[in-house]
């Protein structure tokens, strides 16, 4: 029973020795990449940046417990840390112990909903976010977190809020104002940020980083010509506490939390999957969504804020050699030794070194080649990226993703309701049927038509079907017989079955008769049951389109 819920249990009880160094060797890359990253990302969300530390404990070694992935780096990622911002700061000042506050509810409540998910096996809801919304999503949202990062990158306190085209504007006009020593900070931070990333991947660049730049603002005094640092870095292991529950806060909270629950999870999602493609061993959607359910909720007692897997940590912790949760175990019990010892040495770090790290870390999230790719294939995907990507830029981040999800929506019903459907011939040289639009050379009957139909029938799509079939019996008037080839039609429902009763007694009162092929079981069984034995029997058991064709030979 204990193993079902915690699959903690199998790995442990089969832990193998041989595992244990390359899982201590990824613990430690990734506690070194994940100590400025979750300060950057704390400060992202509107934070403290030891709230990121505390985010990147915890939450770790519930997941590893409770997971199914066994490589998942679980912990602050950039865009839950701007969704928590777009969410709590219109309910409080970012910074604020009212914010913190908020924060932690927020948490809690994304860690409910998704263990909700998971107890009732609603990981199929994401499905709902298409790959064309999400990837046209990320891109914008990962422009807007760069640009988030610009006040602390050029030392001015930008008044602009979230809104790009402000950000942009209001830095242009206060470009006088801009600190040169911070700038320089920043920029050259960046350039070693890429260089290390794009040629000496093996080498933690964000804590190289780090170092360099504490050790030049300590040394220089730096901090003393107005260079933002950090300052000081509360102590001590995250303290068990309760989070404020208010209902008005949870109404107001309710938007942005469903959206984390759900970005959150496709983001950590598709990553579990890519990894354990890989290795050979699957992933539980569902108890992934148990697992970072229950990381975000045990997270919001220990004043962390909504957590995540990360893309990057992800690829890193696989990449050093992580074997089993134990490496993420690892690295959250060097954070809190962090906590416990070193959060001193980060009295001196810039903020434009964190807002560098960010900038740099979701700069890979600007998915062009997805838009170049989806207008190869499918023009239809590649508006939805684009209404995707200009509604959260230009609108917002909540509103973004979900006109995204509502077009996309709406494109699935479009495409439904007009299905592909097809009048076919026969293809003598290879002997089956096809559409003749594809093979001009198929050979028809004047007195025949076979049409097939290449979706499930709906109340929405029948009249698109009678249409088309009146157009060809209008253009075929010598038309006898119509074979509707049914191969393809998974479900059909109630509304739909009348409809073709009534199409079928007005076409035999014409003198046409319908017959049906390859006619699956379930739509068989519904067919039944509209009593069709009685109506029709002998009409619509053709196992294929040659034996009824065949019988009215």
């Amino acid at each position: 029973m204990f193993r079902k819920w915690i699959p903690a249990i199998d790995w442990l009880s089969n832990y193998k020795k041989d595992d244990l160094s390359s899982d201590l060797q990824a613990g430690l890359i990734v506690a070194i990449m994940l100590i400025p990253q979750g300060m950057a990302y704390a400060m992202l969300a509107g934070l403290p940046p030891v709230v990121g530390l505390y985010a990147s404990t915890i939450p770790l070694l519930i997941y590893a417990l409770f997971g199914t992935s066994r490589q998942l780096a679980v912990g602050p990622v950039a865009m839950v840390s701007l969704l928590v911002l777009t969410g709590v700061s219109t309910l409080a000042e970012p910074g604020s112990q009212e914010f913190i506050s908020l924060a932690l509810l927020l948490m809690l409540m994304v860690g409910v909903i998704q263990f909700l998910m998971g107890i009732l096996r609603l990981g199929f809801l994401v499905n709902f976010l298409s790959h064309a919304v999400i990837s046209g999503f990320t891109s914008a949202a990962a422009i807007i977190i760069g640009l988030s990062q610009l006040k602390d990158l050029i030392g001015v306190k930008l008044e602009a809020g979230k809104d790009v085209f402000k950000i942009l504007g209001e830095s242009v006009m206060r470009v006088g104002e801009i600190n040169p020593i911070t700038l320089a900070i920043g920029v050259i931070s960046i350039v070693l940020l890429v260089i290390f990333k794009k040629y000496i991947p093996k080498v933690p660049g964000p804590l190289v980083v780090v170092v360099l730049s504490i050790v030049t603002v300590a040394m220089l005094n730096l901090h003393t010509r107005n260079v933002n640092i950090v300052g000081e870095v509360p102590g001590g292991l995250p303290v068990l506490s309760m989070p404020s529950i208010s209902i008005d806060a949870m109404v107001a909270l309710l938007p942005i939390a469903l959206t984390i629950s759900f970005v959150g999870f496709m983001e950590s999602i598709a990553m579990a999957k890519a990894i354990a493609a890989k290795e050979k061993y699957k992933v539980d959607s569902n108890k992934e969504l148990v697992g970072l359910g229950l990381a975000n909720v045990g997270g919001a007692f220990f004043s962390a804020y909504p957590v995540t897997g990360g893309f990057s940590r992800s690829a890193v912790n696989y990449q050093s050699g992580a074997r089993t949760p134990l490496a993420s175990v690892i690295t959250a019990i060097l954070i809190l030794i962090t906590l416990l010892f070193l959060t001193d040495l980060f009295y001196f770090l810039p903020k434009a070194v964190l807002a560098a790290i960010i900038m740099v870390a979701v700069y890979s999230l600007i998915d062009i080649k997805e838009l170049k790719y989806l207008f190869k294939i499918r023009k239809l995907d590649a508006i939805t990226w684009i209404i995707t990507f200009i509604a959260t830029l230009v609108i917002g981040i909540e509103q973004g993703i979900l006109i995204g999800v509502v077009f996309s929506l709406l494109v699935f019903i479009w495409k439904s309701a007009y299905p592909h459907m097809a009048e076919l011939g026969y293809v003598e040289k290879i002997g089956v049927y096809r559409n003749i639009s594809r093979y001009p050379s198929a050979k028809t009957r004047e007195d025949l038509i076979i049409y097939r139909l290449d979706e499930s029938l709906y109340f929405a799509n029948m009249s698109f079907l009678e249409d088309k079939l009146c157009g060809l019996v209008a253009d075929k008037p010598t038309t006898k017989y119509i074979i509707l080839d049914f191969s393809a039609v998974n479900s059909i429902d109630a509304v739909s079955i009348h409809a073709l009763e009534e199409m079928i007694e007005n076409c035999q009162a014409g003198e046409i008769t319908f017959l049906f092929s390859g006619v699956k079981g379930p739509v068989r069984d519904l067919l039944k049951k509209a009593d069709w034995d009685s109506k029709y029997k002998g009409q619509y058991e053709y196992h294929s389109i040659q034996e009824a064709i065949d019988d009215i030979s």
